[in-house]
């Protein structure tokens, strides 16, 4: 009896999924505002912020960074609260107990991968790692928070075959893209030590055309996944897609377009700082976005038999 009295109903625990994902967001976005502000070293060692104290120093940039570092045990109480609420959900389910459990397990892959961050000096190649993952914590947000918002009796979501097929290129496309943006960022002026005066490594794996090259990757790749997700748009209209799957590409494709515009004024005004936080900000929204519309998506439904063979087929 007693074991039953801490338990929470399937729309409690959605409410929980959903505040995951927001928190998991979230720390992206502070994340990504402790580089551009130079914040990186603000607390110069790890799991201390000091030598001798846990605590951050009075100025701006130790504030930063420890804002974020705290932030993290938010994140972090988040991420165990799906886990534990998975446990207590009536009635339970596995598949919500198995994501549930990748969200901690991230959040505390994250802080130790950010200690390593922090103690090798942002290493372009660590400072990268840590946003990518970031981005797969989310693909586990993402399901986890679409499963617990549908119950196993409801009928499979399933889609016409090219068009689910292209929705699900989107996500490895998407992928790609996103490694080529961290690595624009590791060849950027932003490496995170410019406001605590450090001097950080940067990529530079081209010499001095490094930036350039990584650049034009990034952009030819976005442009790619842009044109990419507009076809899949006509498609989903023009194959009668159901309501939730053509909304959720709309999403994406305003979200490509805004990134696009954003990425073309950052490179023109050369970089600056708060504009570099907008498009990192916004290319985890546009991940969670192409996130939900595989998930809207869902399997592509089986490639219909040739009519010679079913004619055939009849008779038996």
């Amino acid at each position: 009896m007693s074991g039953e009295r801490f338990t929470i109903g399937p729309e409690r625990y959605a409410q929980l999924a959903r505040f995951a994902l927001w928190m998991l967001a979230l720390i992206v976005l502070t994340g990504a505002a402790v580089r551009v502000t130079g914040s990186g070293l603000g607390c110069p060692t790890w799991p201390k912020c000091t030598e001798t104290s846990l605590y951050t120093e009075l100025n701006t940039h130790g504030v930063i960074e420890f804002g974020n570092r705290a932030l993290t045990s938010v994140v972090g109480f988040a991420a165990v609260a799906a886990f534990a609420g998975a446990l207590r959900r009536r009635p339970r389910r596995r598949d919500l107990v198995l994501l549930g459990a990748t969200l901690p397990l991230g959040v505390v892959a994250q802080i130790v991968l950010g200690g390593f961050t922090v103690r090798y000096d942002l290493a372009p190649g660590l400072v990268m790692s840590h946003y990518l993952l970031s981005m797969l914590i989310l693909v586990g947000a993402v399901a986890l928070d679409w499963r617990a918002h549908r119950e196993p009796d409801q009928e499979p979501v399933s889609s016409d075959r090219l068009v689910g097929l292209g929705t699900r290129a989107l996500l490895g496309l998407g992928a790609v893209t996103i490694l080529a943006g961290t690595a624009a960022t590791a060849a950027g002026p932003h490496a995170g030590g410019a406001g605590t005066g450090d001097i950080i490594k940067r990529l530079d794996f081209r010499g001095a055309e490094t930036l350039r090259y990584v650049i034009s990757q990034h952009s030819k790749l976005a442009a790619a996944l842009g044109l990419l997700a507009v076809v899949m748009w006509v498609l989903a209209r023009r194959r009668g897609a159901g309501a939730l799957q053509r909304s959720t590409l709309t999403v994406v494709c305003v979200l490509l377009a805004v990134q696009g515009a954003i990425g073309v004024v950052q490179y023109q005004l050369e970089l600056p700082a708060e504009i570099v936080w907008v498009h990192v900000a916004l290319a985890a929204a546009t991940w969670v976005a192409i996130l939900r519309a595989v998930a809207a998506a869902g399997r592509p439904r089986a490639r219909a038999a040739p009519a010679r063979r079913r004619s055939e087929a009849a008779p038996a």
